[in-house]
């Protein structure tokens, strides 16, 4: 099985921007990018709430120079920025979807460089953020600049730019619903993913949804002297490991009863389509360092990465972890987890399973409690989508070979909402990577990713007016 074809747009050829994105142009795409980098904009921590609005500010003011419509909107979290250029008469409008906001930059320890001074080193820049999402988001605003650098923006765009990503954009869908009317579009953009492979152009027509909950243990009402206590105390800390050691059987399957319900099974097409991608299990295991791949057996390791749901511990804490030693046994323990669910599985649905199953295998002594953090559905899209066809021409026409079709591992909450309440179809074109290190120390993006970024975005547009163009032609 080969991978799906691109249709030609019946137009005569386009006009090919790249000539026109000068070497003065990318160093100023490249020192704008760099001046909302160095904006620690990280919405976890309270202690930057002033640079969650300086990097909304920063936007608004750069798509206001642009002749943008743009404010920034108060949520009862951090702001967005709504940006609209509506100058198009009939032809289409696109919603180009991003975010400002940051992981946390911990540890700070394993970091070469400072993560808010960005810095470049073999063709990369270095910083928090950089790929997830200023770079890419940037990329676009970027492309516009460029189109209307030639007098050639040929559509409507409006931007989206929210602060809360990060935490699961909690304010997001409230916010589109009570702009339903002015966010209206005909396809949704988002660029916040990472493609196949650095000489891979990639659309991505899946992502896994999200259950992310929190586990929290109590044994004592204080913490016990070890010697004094130790032997017949109930320890929390010993009852999260086994709880933990409980969730997966040694297939690599999650245990929670009812977690399988509803999964859809991959297609003997997609299986056929993933098995001819240029993937490596060996590379890929050497590329993150680890000595093997452990999962879900009977699945590929990309059937895995894209297609299966996963349960993950992604932070652990207890006891006294400072210098030297301290014998006691901890009153409380937790554990934060994570879920990626694949269609046919309903993040409400998945937490309270995870929520009722925990309890049942606790040891006895301690009790549980499971905070529900937060969720996004999954998601599937079209390909014969005609904004998808659009964005594989555009990545075609700017990378000189065709793209491949994937899923994508990682969640983007809100593109359900999307979906659901503006009715749009959404258009997944990602220009990072993972060695790119979202949420990691080292987070870089690659200087020729981000201008191909800026090239793409700009001919997105082109292929999507030119689409327009034709179909009203036939219908003259």
């Amino acid at each position: 099985m080969t991978q799906p074809t691109i249709q030609p747009n019946i137009l005569p050829t386009l006009t090919d921007l790249s000539e026109h994105y000068t070497p003065q142009a990318r160093a100023e795409a490249e020192a704008e990018l760099f001046d909302l980098l160095r904006i620690a904009s990280v919405s976890a921590d309270p202690a930057h709430v002033g640079d969650m609005r300086r990097a909304a500010e920063f936007l608004q003011v750069k798509l206001s120079a642009l002749g943008f419509t743009a404010r920034v909107d108060d949520t009862p979290g951090h702001p967005l920025v709504y940006a609209e250029h509506l100058k198009a008469p009939g032809r289409p409008t696109v919603l180009i979807y991003g975010h400002y906001d940051v992981q946390p930059e911990a540890p700070i320890d394993k970091w070469q460089t400072p993560p808010f001074e960005p810095t470049v080193r073999d063709g990369r820049v270095y910083a928090r953020g950089a790929t997830d999402d200023k770079g890419q988001a940037y990329a676009h605003i970027r492309a516009i600049e460029l189109l209307l650098s030639q007098d050639a923006l040929p559509l409507n765009v409006k931007f989206l730019l929210e602060g809360e990503e990060e935490e699961g954009s909690p304010n997001l869908e409230g916010y589109i619903r009570q702009h339903q009317a002015a966010l209206g579009a005909d396809a949704v953009i988002i660029s916040d993913g990472s493609r196949f492979a650095p000489d891979v152009p990639t659309v991505t027509y899946g992502l896994r949804g999200l259950s992310y909950v929190e586990v929290q243990v109590t044994g004592a009402n204080r913490d016990l002297h070890s010697g004094s206590y130790g032997g017949a105390a109930p320890n929390p800390i010993n009852a999260l490991a086994t709880i933990i050691s409980r969730l997966k059987d040694d297939q690599g399957r999650v245990t929670i009863p009812g977690f399988y319900d509803g999964v859809e099974e991959l297609t003997d097409t997609e299986r056929q389509m993933w098995a001819g991608l240029p993937h490596d299990d060996a590379q890929f295991a050497a590329s993150i360092g680890a000595s093997a791949l452990p999962g879900e057996a009977g699945y590929s390791t990309l059937e895995r990465l894209w297609a299966r749901p996963t349960l993950d511990v992604n932070g652990i804490w207890g006891g006294y972890q400072g210098e030297g030693s301290k014998t006691v046994i901890a009153s409380t323990a937790g554990a934060k987890i994570s879920m990626r669910l694949v269609p046919g599985q309903d993040p409400v649905r998945i937490t309270k399973l995870i929520q009722e199953y925990i309890p049942t295998i606790a040891p006895a002594g301690v009790q549980v409690e499971v905070k529900d953090h937060h969720g996004g559905q999954p998601v599937l899209i079209d390909l014969g989508n005609p904004y998808v066809q659009a964005a594989g021409r555009a990545l075609e026409h700017v990378h000189g070979v065709a793209p491949m079709f994937t899923r994508g591992g990682g969640s983007i909450p809100i593109v359900s909402a999307f979906r659901a309440l503006l009715h749009a179809p959404v258009v997944l074109l990602d220009f990072g990577l993972n060695e790119d290190a979202p949420h990691s120390p080292n987070e870089s993006f690659a200087l020729s990713d981000y201008h191909n970024g800026v090239l793409t975005g700009a001919r997105l547009l082109q292929e999507i007016a030119a689409d327009s163009a034709v179909l009203a032609e036939q219908q003259a």
